[in-house]
């Protein structure tokens, strides 16, 4: 097997949630691209079915499935069809997210709560579902944020926290599983991609970044994609429980 054969997803099922929009449909084209059938997942059902096109059009099957990852039930429902349909779930990527700037003396509880729903207990209800029919070899993959690891001038309590959570909860799976259960898990912190989160920020915003950016620029969901590739593909077969920042460099500064 050459090097760049070890990057190869042949045959291998990959659950993308959040892949109605932005990194996720990145996320979902890149691993077709790389030969595995996909598994489209996203509340947003109706803008899941142009990602499914592009699955296709790179030569693999997608799934979509309804769901609202804050809800334990939906959750197994969705590695549920995914299993009814091909058999075996061999990556998940948690991608699913939402974000708030809400000064923290005026966050409402529920504002607060709904974030940390989503984006940490949402990424949990699909990690048991999935863990509990993965095989050996399988993987994982949790998007957190540079901000679970920096601050970068917003008020993202929520948000941040619930990143930083991801980071931990990725640790910890990835001890109980890797030697029980041979998964590995993994997560990535991106910087500033462009995304639906980036088009709410304020005009200048991204502009003041830059000063604290190694490589000057926002990022290519590309660039994050073929991180995600290298983690659950073979030739990241010995990373495991890390946190890998795409960044630009701003977690340095």
């Amino acid at each position: 097997m050459s090097v760049l054969d070890k990057f190869r997803l042949t045959d291998r099922v990959v659950v993308v949630t959040g892949a109605s929009s932005g990194l996720g449909v990145a996320f979902a084209k890149a691993v077709a691209e790389a030969g595995a059938d996909v598994v489209l997942a996203a509340r947003r059902v109706d803008r899941l079915e142009q990602t499914a096109r592009l699955v296709e059009d790179a030569g693999r099957k997608a799934l979509t499935v309804a769901t609202d990852i804050a809800d334990p039930e939906q959750a197994q429902h969705m590695i549920d069809a995914a299993m009814e349909r091909f058999g075996r779930v061999d990556v998940l990527v948690n991608n699913a997210g939402i974000g708030t700037a809400v000064p923290a003396t005026r966050e409402k509880p529920e504002e607060f709560r709904q974030v940390v729903d989503i984006n940490l207990n949402g990424s949990y209800w699909a990690a048991q579902a999935a863990g509990r029919v993965m095989n050996p070899g399988s993987s994982i993959v949790n998007i957190s944020s540079v901000l679970g690891l920096t601050t970068a001038g917003l008020p993202q309590a929520a948000y941040a926290a619930s990143k930083a959570a991801i980071i931990g909860l990725t640790r910890d799976l990835a001890q109980q599983w890797g030697v029980r259960k041979g998964i590995r898990v993994n997560a990535i912190a991106p910087g500033f991609f462009q995304s639906e989160m980036t088009e709410t920020y304020k005009p200048g915003y991204l502009e003041s970044m830059q000063s604290r950016l190694a490589i000057p620029r926002l990022g290519d969901a590309e660039e994050l994609a073929a991180t995600l590739v290298w983690l659950v593909s073979s030739a990241g077969g010995y990373v495991t429980g890390q946190t890998i920042a795409v960044d630009g460099g701003i977690t340095i500064t």
